[in-house]
């Protein structure tokens, strides 16, 4: 009887040890979220972070999210005037480009090309500063690493997420009329006219809320997964592949979440 109940013990550890895993790093993420905002309203104030910050994830990552907003907009009108030539509903295609694009499709696609970036970016910098020791080396300068070292990054990925995808919206409809108008013969009046009656304010709100979201996301996960990092150069190499695992599909989840919720407030 005690060696059945001893290996329905190790039998139950070992089924509940993974989620247990999980939902410990869940709760660690959290912490560092919190912490990270809790220093970043607490002197001193090391603006050149910010800006430094900002710069690798905004302006570094701008080349790459007008590029993929380019061929998603042309892609994408592209199946779409094929499609709607069938049901001849040509004059609806650069509206189902435009709301496409701002509520789904710029956010969830800047996201992921900025985490393969500047995410990757920050979980590998961190994680080198973590096994060559500059972390313990600034404790012992009495200097905060999550104030000097997270903050700002965060700070980076809200801020600048915003704007991305609006560059990313602005760009995938040109390449989207690109296609339809200029070498699909689509009526531009109509194209035009459809987006201007039906696109407001709400379904770029919508957009940016996901963005804004999903740069806390990547931002944090990322972060984390550097700043915890160990086992040397490979340990690093993992941090980096999980951090951009796990944004990538944290910013799926949250997409499903925040497209339910939005949906429910704003339509």
């Amino acid at each position: 009887m005690g060696s059945l109940w001893r290996f329905l013990n190790r039998a139950a550890d070992a089924f509940f040890a993974p989620f247990l895993a999980f939902f410990t790093q869940v709760g660690n993420i959290f912490m560092l979220l919190f912490s990270s905002l809790f220093w970043l309203f607490r002197p001193p104030f090391r603006w050149r972070n910010f800006v430094s910050a900002m710069d690798f994830v905004g302006i570094g990552s701008l080349g790459i999210v007008a590029l993929v907003a380019s061929f998603t907009g042309a892609a994408f009108s592209l199946q779409t005037v094929y499609t709607f030539k069938m049901f001849q509903a040509e004059a609806f295609i650069g509206v189902t480009v435009a709301l496409s694009l701002s509520r789904e499709l710029a956010p969830v696609l800047t996201a992921l090309m900025v985490t393969a970036r500047a995410g990757s970016a920050m979980a590998t910098e961190l994680g080198s500063m973590r096994i060559t020791e500059q972390i313990d080396a600034l404790n012992t300068m009495a200097v905060s690493p999550v104030q000097y070292l997270v903050s700002p990054r965060v700070v980076a990925g809200v801020l600048m997420m915003p704007l991305l995808t609006m560059v990313f919206i602005l760009v995938g409809i040109g390449g989207a009329t690109f296609v339809a108008v200029t070498l699909m013969g689509v009526d531009e009046g109509p194209f035009w006219y459809n987006i201007e009656w039906y696109i407001d304010a709400r379904d770029i709100l919508e957009g940016l809320i996901k963005a804004t979201v999903f740069g806390v996301v990547f931002s944090t996960i990322s972060c984390y997964q550097g700043f915890y990092a160990d086992g040397g150069a490979a340990g690093v190499g993992r941090a980096t592949t999980r951090a951009v695992v796990w944004s990538s599909v944290s910013i799926l989840f949250f997409d499903v979440l925040l497209t339910d919720v939005l949906l429910l407030v704003f339509h």
